[in-house]
């Protein structure tokens, strides 16, 4: 096996430059992730993330995107299907929760069949964010429920849709995003919930699906938990919380460290993150000085890490199981929740 470091890169483009191969080549890391401004047409998609795993040596590196659907879609109009918004299975969950729960795996077990085809096998979803009222507008769209059950309902049918398909699901963002009242891209958000309601009600469908290969964490402080660090770089959450009190034993990966919720410098959020017991750091700009801020706080992966990455790793590179893809469609449409290319 070779060295793998501790850490997922963006790319500037369309195709790799000399400069981004050279450093992927350097750094060998664990996995990568693709943005709206590296996605074009299927062929440069497909070539793209061959470009990426050729430049280090790493054929099963897993090849990350955010594809929740709605408003959170890399991958939409006009070459691609643009999924409809979790809202909308939230949605039929209040007239059905079993219809709910079967078109939300109808829906990601295409989206699994459409990312394996581009070269892409691990998907940052299902965000297991149970939404309250008081919630930032940017997750209402994104939420799959407003109660514990249905969230984690609807979220392992979405887990198990992908690993069916041959991606990686990552649930997030742990241990809950859903009170959060501000934007983490743009500002740093306090939940001042007790204890007890976060146990309640935002942990719970997280507690539902520990079996999962791969956590990211939230940008989020909670006064409860931690009054003094965001949950991404508290020892307290990542080690006490998550690690010991739940017990999840997969790969823990930070949200994009370059959001503006963190301060410091992209090397100190990576440092601080790594230092609190996440495992991956995620770096999507493709910008060159931060990528190189990233790489001197990663790290080698070994022992315990090593094995959770691996585990990954092989769940993003399964042969997806027999799928009738015309019949999925079809049942999609008679559920008023397929929507073609446009």
């Amino acid at each position: 096996m070779q060295r793998l470091t501790s850490a997922i890169y963006g790319c500037s483009g369309l195709e790799l430059t000399d400069w981004e191969a050279s450093f992927f080549k350097e750094q060998r890391p664990f996995g990568y992730i693709v943005f709206g401004r590296n996605i074009e047409t299927p062929a440069q998609v497909k070539e793209l993330t061959a470009a990426l795993r050729e430049a280090s040596g790493d054929p099963d590196a897993p090849v990350f995107v955010d594809q929740e659907g709605g408003s959170v879609a890399r991958f939409k109009g006009p070459h691609f299907r643009h999924p409809p918004a979790p809202r909308r299975f939230m949605e039929l969950a209040d007239t059905s929760l079993e219809l709910a729960a079967e078109a939300s795996w109808l829906n990601a077990r295409l989206m699994a069949e459409e990312l394996k085809e581009l070269g892409v096998n691990a998907n940052c979803a299902p965000m297991l964010d149970v939404v309250q009222p008081t919630a930032h507008e940017f997750l209402r769209e994104r939420a799959l429920g407003s109660d514990p059950e249905t969230v984690a309902t609807l979220g392992r049918a979405i887990s198990v849709a992908f690993r069916d398909g041959g991606v990686a699901p990552c649930i997030k963002h742990a241990p809950g995003h859903g009170r959060a009242m501000a934007d983490s891209h743009h500002n740093l958000p306090t939940v001042d919930a007790a204890q007890t309601d976060l146990e309640q009600e935002d942990f719970a469908p997280f507690r539902a699906l520990l079996k999962e290969p791969m956590l990211m964490t939230a940008h989020v402080i909670y006064d409860n938990l931690d009054p003094k660090a965001p949950a991404t770089q508290s020892s307290r959450i990542i080690r006490g919380l998550i690690r010991e009190e739940w017990g999840y034993n997969g790969l823990i990966l930070t949200d994009d460290i370059n959001m503006n919720a963190l301060d410091g410098s992209i090397e100190e959020r990576s440092r601080r993150a790594l230092d609190a017991g996440c495992e991956i750091i995620c770096h999507c700009n493709g910008e060159q000085a931060d990528m190189d801020e990233v790489a001197a706080a990663a790290i080698e992966l070994r022992g315990d890490t090593l094995e959770r990455a691996l585990r990954a790793r092989n769940a993003a590179n399964k042969t997806p199981k027999p799928f009738d893809r015309p019949s999925a469609e079809g049942r999609l449409r008679e559920l008023g929740l397929y929507e073609a290319q446009k």
